[in-house]
């Protein structure tokens, strides 16, 4: 059995018990209150990783088209220098025969 207490043991006690209760409540809205803090923490991160999500994406966008293009100018680029090349070919032909043409016709004269 427990001993008996005294009236004024017992509001010892008892004051000692709420001062507990008070410093519990204390530490639980200190913690309910860094939760909230932490929560709209989270949620500014969230929205900045979406929003670099969002640019990645359209970066990733734009590298597959400038790939894409990249690629069909490599797969051209043996069509165009030949087509130059026998642009060229055709020029100096011409001013050959131009040339050879001038010769003979100073010869001739």
């Amino acid at each position: 059995m427990p001993p008996d207490v005294t009236r004024e043991e017992f509001q010892a006690r008892a004051d000692v018990l709420e001062r507990e209760v008070e410093g519990e409540k204390l530490v639980t809205r200190h913690i309910l209150e860094q939760t909230r803090r932490n929560s709209d923490d989270l949620a500014t991160i969230r929205a900045r990783v979406d929003r670099v999500e969002s640019r990645l994406e359209s970066i990733e966008s734009r590298l597959g088209q400038l790939e894409q293009k990249i690629d069909s100018l490599a797969a051209s680029l043996p069509r165009v220098i030949g087509e130059v090349m026998r642009e060229v070919l055709r020029e100096r032909e011409g001013s050959l025969a131009q040339l050879s043409d001038e010769h003979i016709a100073r010869k001739i004269g």
